[in-house]
């Protein structure tokens, strides 16, 4: 009946575990209700406490008390406001003390910043004023060599001039070519188209002994070789290429791509043999010394040498003998001066031989060489009633421009040949086409059948055929370039007779005067007529 110990010891450990749990929750609940009550009693103590109330004489005490803690008490809490306030004027002294510091070096930043920008500003002005004194100083200097060239050119052309050798020269013409060339730098050829007899040379050393860039006058050239090949067909157009000018305009406006469009098709060996066949290249066997043969531009396949006249150079006798031979059936002439009087006596001239080309093809240069003369470039310069054809020229070559005129007059029955040749920085074939001209106009008795100018007439057949004018040819004109002035399109043609100042600009010192270096001339513009014939006639 007796459980054994070990069986029993769990039971025991459980219940003496509860008994701990009960005693443990007891002892909490009476500590709890303990502090209650205590607080109970306290509130109640504090409830039922009497206040004390004070006697009269302690209130006055209190009061004398508070009156006399109050003062003290301001005077900590003005106190302590001042500290306040000294502290936040102190901070408020910092910051401003701050800021003040950071403006001024913020003010010294931007001064020193204007000061280094100003200073930057004025080394570029000085630079720049530096540099525009440089120029001026390059461009007075540039000035000057150009006035020194200028004055070296005509010092040069007055020398040679006095020391030509007049004899067997007509005298009046060399008169009224010595006139007509004026302050020029340059030399003028006259000669008879028909003979070769030279009638005068104007600086003939310029003429005989010197070549000079044939510049636009090559296409007279060009122009030959066109037509005998084949490249421009009888309407004066090119052949191979589509182009929106005939050769008479062409030639009168001076115009590039028409003759580097035939040249093209042309090529260099061509255009050197057809060079040869009108006698340049080569001495022209005048009976003076030391005569020079000029250049031809081998091997050069540019398709400026058939516009510009790039690597050739021509004197001008070469270029009276080729201007003669287009209009005197094709005879390549030596041009002679007659110095004793039985060469003056009997002359007839000295012919080297005949252009064998077919159908006279040089001949049908001439429409276009009157063209310029009508309403070309050589429109201003030359009188057209007297008949003039001719080819003017202008580029820059040596350093300076060149100003070329090639012509004769009257076209219908050749008597002159008329060539000028001019060198200078306001130089150009315009103003050598107005020398001419005035030569022209000094021989206008000669020229004419007893004075009567209505007997220079071009024949129909020679009659140019315009169909552009110069602005539209500008236009055209693709292959110019700085040194194409030959088209030039200031004015058109608008009235039948108009006064042109011929006269290019001088070049002299500030405030110097002066003078023309040729008057006006008086030039009557025809319009051409619209012909329905072929450009070119067949001479069979």
């Amino acid at each position: 009946m007796y459980l054994s110990l070990e069986k029993c010891l769990p039971k025991i450990y459980s219940a003496a575990f509860l008994v701990f749990l009960l005693f443990s929750a007891n002892v909490a609940a009476q500590t709890k209700k303990k502090s209650n009550d205590k607080k109970t009693a306290d509130n109640q103590t504090s409830a039922a406490k009497p206040t004390k109330k004070l006697t009269a004489k302690q209130e006055r005490e209190e009061k004398e008390k508070e009156k006399k803690t109050a003062p003290d008490k301001a005077v900590k809490d003005s106190k302590s406001k001042q500290a306040e306030l000294k502290k936040f004027d102190k901070k408020q002294a910092e910051d401003k003390k701050r800021a003040d510091s950071r403006r001024a070096e913020e003010n010294r930043r931007r001064a020193i910043e204007d000061a280094m920008r100003r200073a930057a500003q004025e080394e570029r002005r000085r630079e720049i004023l530096a540099e525009q004194q440089r120029r001026a100083q390059l461009a007075r200097e540039a000035q000057a060599r150009r006035i020194a060239f200028e004055r070296g050119l005509r010092t040069e052309t007055v020398e040679n001039i006095s020391k030509d050798n007049i004899e067997g020269e007509d005298l009046e013409v060399r008169a009224a070519a010595v006139t007509a060339l004026g302050k020029h730098a340059g030399t003028i050829l006259v000669m008879e188209a028909q003979t070769g007899k030279v009638l005068s040379i104007v600086n003939q050393d310029w003429a005989i002994r010197r070549s000079f860039k044939p510049c636009s006058t090559i296409k007279l050239i060009t122009a030959v070789a066109g037509i005998n090949e084949n490249l421009i067909n009888e309407t004066g157009k090119i052949n191979a290429r589509r182009f929106p000018m005939n050769l008479d305009d062409a030639l009168a406006f001076s115009n590039n791509s028409y003759f580097q469009n035939v040249g093209a098709n042309l090529g260099n060996a061509k255009m050197i043999s057809y060079a040869q066949m009108l006698g340049l290249g080569q001495p022209t066997g005048i009976n003076a010394d030391r005569e020079t043969g000029g250049r031809l531009a081998f091997g050069n396949n540019n398709a400026r040498i058939y516009s510009h006249g790039d690597d050739f150079e021509v004197t001008p006798l070469q270029l009276g003998v080729v201007v003669s031979a287009l209009s005197n059936g094709g005879k390549i002439l030596v041009p002679h001066i007659p110095k004793t009087r039985v060469e003056k006596t009997n002359f007839r001239g000295a012919m080297r031989y005949q252009l064998n080309l077919p159908n006279n093809n040089f001949k049908n240069v001439l429409p276009g060489m009157i063209g310029a003369a009508q309403y070309g470039t050589a429109r201003r310069g030359v009188d057209s009633s007297l008949a003039v054809a001719g080819k003017t020229g202008s580029c820059i070559a040596g350093g300076s421009w060149v100003g070329l005129f090639a012509s004769v007059a009257p076209v219908e029955n050749p008597k002159y040949a008329v060539v000028v040749i001019t060198r200078g920085q306001s130089e150009r074939g315009k103003y050598a086409a107005a020398i001419a001209g005035n030569v022209y106009q000094s021989l206008r008795n000669r020229l004419t059948e007893n004075g009567n100018p209505n007997l220079a007439k071009i024949p129909l057949e020679l009659k140019p055929q315009m169909k552009v004018n110069a602005k539209t040819s500008a236009k055209i004109d693709v292959a110019g370039g700085e040194e194409s002035e030959d088209n030039d399109v200031a004015g058109t043609v608008q009235s039948k007779t108009s006064t042109v100042s011929t006269a290019p600009k001088a070049i002299g010192k500030k405030g110097e005067k002066q003078a023309d270096l040729f008057p006006n001339i008086v030039i009557k513009v025809r319009k051409s007529e619209e012909l329905t014939r072929p450009r070119i006639v067949s001479n069979k």
